[in-house]
């Protein structure tokens, strides 16, 4: 899969992802950090990557409509750390391989995933 991560994720978060089969940028690689989040959302569809960020703003389908994306993956974690966002990742490697995530909004706390498409939901523990 092809994924960005945003510039609040450390980048070790996109290596941790690579290891893991996925093609996996950072905004950081791309010189894109600090640009806006309409920026970085036409970047992601423009490359078709999803985007992995901690950004609830991203969350907003009327904002950002998922089926515009190769996939929107939000973050909502009570620890930042990047130990902690790591642990949450590494639980979602599965899900990434056996979900499909394009056209769809993943919010991503630390004891589930919500799914949201356009005509589908999921909740997974």
């Amino acid at each position: 899969m092809r994924i960005k991560t945003d510039e609040n994720l450390h980048p070790e978060t996109a290596a941790f992802l690579r290891e893991h089969g996925h093609d996996a940028l950072t905004v950081w690689d791309q010189g894109l950090r600090g640009r806006a989040d309409a920026d970085l959302a036409d970047a992601c569809r423009t490359e078709g990557r999803a985007f992995l960020t901690l950004d609830m703003g991203f969350a907003d389908i009327q904002k950002y409509p998922p089926d515009l994306f190769a996939g929107l993956i939000v973050l909502r974690v009570g620890s930042q750390s990047r130990r902690h966002v790591l642990a949450v990742i590494e639980r979602l490697i599965p899900l990434l391989r056996d979900e499909l995530v394009a056209s769809r909004l993943w919010v991503v706390d630390e004891h589930s995933v919500r799914i949201r498409g356009q005509d589908e939901a999921a909740d997974h523990p």
